[in-house]
């Protein structure tokens, strides 16, 4: 069973037990957060969108909160000796799955 769920702007595909990382949320370690669903399918094949999943709900531990690895922005413009370098470390939020409900 997997469902499709909204966190962030994004959608992602989460599993029972499966951990994914997700734009940082405002909860802390340990916390329960539920998320909304947007397509449910279970173990037959049967897939359940729109008004049909208005009630189901993805229930998800908070794992940890930390940063992603740094990425490198390097400009510059040529023969005039003008360089920027700058780096960059998005915040994230790893969420367990605890249950998917519906």
């Amino acid at each position: 069973m997997y469902a499709i769920v909204e966190t962030g702007g994004k959608q992602v595909k989460v599993e029972k037990d499966l951990i994914v990382n997700v734009e940082k949320l405002a909860v802390g370690i340990g916390e329960i957060v539920e998320l909304p669903v947007l397509l449910v399918s279970d173990n037959a094949g049967n897939i359940k969108t729109g008004e049909a999943v208005s009630g189901a709900v993805v229930k998800a531990e908070v794992v940890r909160q930390d940063k992603e690895g740094k990425v490198i922005v390097y400009k510059y413009k040529a023969k005039k000796n003008e360089r920027r370098r700058q780096g960059h470390r998005q915040p994230f939020t790893a969420l367990k799955v605890l249950e998917i409900i519906g």
